[in-house]
């Protein structure tokens, strides 16, 4: 399924099956995640990296059916889930085998979708860029969407306390269920105040962008990190160095979907940090994927509409079984 150019329509093609390359494998899919950049991408806004087919999809799971001649670790028949760079509105996707998980045993194989873009986000920013520690404070804005609902499970599993922000009390209400610890209605509530009141975070996980970014600087404690995942609120502000230095902070800002997929910061390191932090609390049922809604592939537009309308609460998936 591709954006029709020069409009937000969908349309649905027909495309020979794919081959593998020699370092990757074919997933029949079975269900995909519906993500915003899927949103941005069919306004003409996001486009994808160099090299990435144009058909939508950032994440899907399913069964291979296909290796590469180099593939080693990977079977035929293999339950999995995987990061994709795109093409994962389809009933097949040649993906690198570097970019694939399998499926925790106690995840059932659609929710599975679910997890990589989230998991690979959390667990990138959070841990490998943020360095988050099990007794520091960590704050979510956005609480109750994909990325909210597993940074919530993994920083609680992993022992720190989190903070999110969301516009509702039910949504707010979901959050505290799976292990939110500061609950800020953000349509009430002063962040900075609350967070302050609770000495400060130490990361913030930010999906907002400019409109945040003096206020997170703010609610940061001494040696605080700020990771920039998203610009819902735009993409330009003012920085005041000198409120970031006197706390000696830090902001940094990552993407996912264009990492090359292996060397120095690529999909491949994301998606071994990934297991080796997130899959162990998969297996255990300390985490789970959060599914708001299924839709079928056929009404991708619905689903759209779900995630856009801003009341789901965790991943909005696409079928194709």
């Amino acid at each position: 399924m591709r954006a029709i150019a020069g409009s937000d329509q969908l349309s649905v093609v027909t495309l020979p099956d794919p081959d593998p390359g020699p370092t990757e494998v074919v997933i029949d899919v079975v269900a995909a995640g519906v993500n915003r950049a899927d949103l941005l991408q069919r306004r003409g806004l996001y486009p994808p990296p160099p090299g990435a087919v144009d058909t939508l999809g950032l994440e899907v799971s399913g069964r291979i059916s296909a290796l590469g001649a180099h593939v080693a670790g990977w079977s035929i028949g293999d339950e999995v889930c995987a990061l994709l760079a795109g093409g994962g509105y389809a009933e097949k996707v040649a993906v690198p085998a570097v970019q694939v998980l399998p499926k925790p045993a106690d995840v059932d194989l659609v929710s599975a979708a679910a997890l990589p873009e989230v998991a690979c986000t959390v667990a990138s920013n959070v841990y490998d860029t943020a360095h988050l520690e099990s007794h520091e404070l960590l704050l979510v804005h956005g609480g109750s969407s994909g990325i909210g609902t597993h940074a919530i499970q993994v920083a609680h599993a992993l022992g720190s306390r989190v903070a999110v922000t969301a516009r509702t009390p039910a949504k707010l209400a979901r959050c505290r269920e799976l292990g939110a610890d500061v609950l800020i209605n953000y349509s009430k509530d002063d962040f900075v105040e609350v967070i302050r009141e609770s000495g400060g975070a130490a990361v913030i996980l930010d999906i907002m962008g400019a409109a945040y970014l003096e206020r997170n600087i703010k609610a940061l404690r001494t040696g605080g990190r700020l990771v920039v995942i998203g610009m819902q609120g735009g993409v330009k502000a003012e920085l005041n160095i000198g409120a970031l230095m006197a706390k000696r902070a830090s902001v940094s800002g990552t993407t996912l979907r264009s990492r090359p997929v292996e060397g120095a910061g690529s999909k491949a390191e994301v998606v071994a940090t990934t297991r080796r932090i997130t899959w162990p609390l998969l297996d255990a049922g300390k985490v789970r994927p959060i599914v708001d809604s299924t839709f079928p592939l056929a009404d991708a537009d619905a689903a759209h509409a779900r995630l856009d309308s801003g009341d789901a609460i965790g991943k909005v998936l696409l079928t194709l079984d």
